[in-house]
């Protein structure tokens, strides 16, 4: 017998997410010197890691051989702090992916079923399926969330409402009364998972007030993390807030050590960085413009984006020569045919100078591709 036929059907049939590709990676295939490659693929922070967190982290290095706080208290106690929240809301993870499969385990089994939208985050369906329950796809307008749509898609099975704001790989947002109106229609048994992981790249006059809707909605679980613009996505530190019945729930299942010490205490650090998240929004806002105009000039579509990344059209049959071309300039970016969207890829904001080299090799790609 192959040990592999005593997995669950539901786990053989998962399609493994692809990250984007290394740039270590990239040198190997092509025989390309790592300096001369930039990578904008992963939405990664450009500027680096907060400069508070860094020397935390460094100073945490001492201690590497003894476990972290199981409970994370210090982090807790900070997020509470920053956010308004008692420590009994939070749910510590290893980014806020963990977070997420860590709700599909409390709340979702074979026979339950969770929706979510066309076009978000791959790790939506994955989670869901890793735990034998059913994803319901709903079809997304203008590449962005269908709230009612989604509203209307929800049976009697449905647990969990997974909702990404801004969303990935779109860069689609919902305005805060849209959302507001969606958890007063949404039944109570449902919980919805407001994943806002760009949270920090949306201007303070458009932002939803979401964590104060906590106080309103026990269904409502916020996922964030430290990955985006505080640059810590290699630590892997994510968070969620909901209600102390959901975030107990979640505890139970969460390994105790989920989130390394030296995560842990960069984590703490970052959220005192203020000066820091200030410099990567502007950088972000900045170097949006210099992309958005690039592409327009060489008549290329996209998707106007509220994240720290961009998706762009181009004919479908010159997508993988298009790309192909990019790397071999030594430029990476993210082809998303995943998502259902074979004609696209999505480009990472970068600083000044990566936006440029980006622009100027994506005109030579398309030229060489006519």
């Amino acid at each position: 017998m192959n040990l592999s036929d005593l997995a669950p059907e539901y786990i053989r049939a998962i399609s493994p997410y692809q990250p984007g590709k290394p740039i270590s990676e990239l040198a190997r295939e092509m025989g390309m010197d790592e300096r001369t490659i930039i990578k904008l693929a992963s939405n990664e922070n450009p500027l680096g890691t907060s400069p508070l967190a860094l020397e935390a982290m460094t100073r945490a290095l001492g201690e590497v051989a003894l476990y972290p706080d199981g409970s994370g208290f210090e982090l807790k106690a900070a997020l509470s702090k920053c956010y308004g929240v008692t420590s009994g809301q939070i749910v510590l993870g290893n980014g806020s992916n963990d977070v997420l499969e860590l709700a599909a385990r409390v709340f979702l089994k074979p026979g339950a079923s969770a929706v979510y939208s066309q076009h978000a985050f791959a790790v939506y369906p994955l989670v869901t399926q890793a735990v034998g329950a059913s994803g319901i796809a709903v079809r997304a307008i203008k590449y962005g969330h269908d709230l009612d749509a989604m509203l209307d898609a929800v049976t009697p099975e449905t647990r969990i409402v997974f909702i990404a704001n801004p969303n990935n790989p779109t860069g689609t947002l919902l305005a805060a009364s849209a959302l507001l109106r969606f958890l007063e229609r949404v039944s109570s048994d449902v919980l919805v998972v407001l994943d806002e992981a760009y949270n920090e790249y949306l201007p303070g006059t458009i932002k939803a007030d979401s964590i104060a809707w906590l106080k309103r909605f026990p269904n409502l679980l916020i996922t964030r993390t430290f990955s985006k613009a505080y640059g810590m996505a290699g630590i892997r530190v994510g968070f969620g807030l909901a209600h102390p019945d959901v975030s107990g729930l979640m505890n139970r299942v969460r390994q105790p050590f989920n989130v390394n010490s030296i995560g842990l205490a960069g984590a703490v650090a970052a959220l005192e960085d203020v000066e820091f998240v200030k410099r990567t929004y502007a950088l972000n806002q900045a170097g949006m413009l210099q992309i958005t105009t690039g592409l327009r000039q060489l008549g290329i579509e996209y998707i106007p984006s509220y994240g720290n990344f961009l998706s762009f059209r181009l004919p479908k049959s010159n997508v993988r020569a298009i790309n192909e071309s990019l790397l071999r300039q030594g430029v990476i970016v993210r082809p998303i045919g995943i998502y259902e969207m074979p004609e696209h890829l999505r480009v990472t904001v970068g600083l000044e100078s990566e936006n440029q080299k980006f622009l100027k090799s994506l005109e030579t790609a398309i030229g060489e591709s006519a």
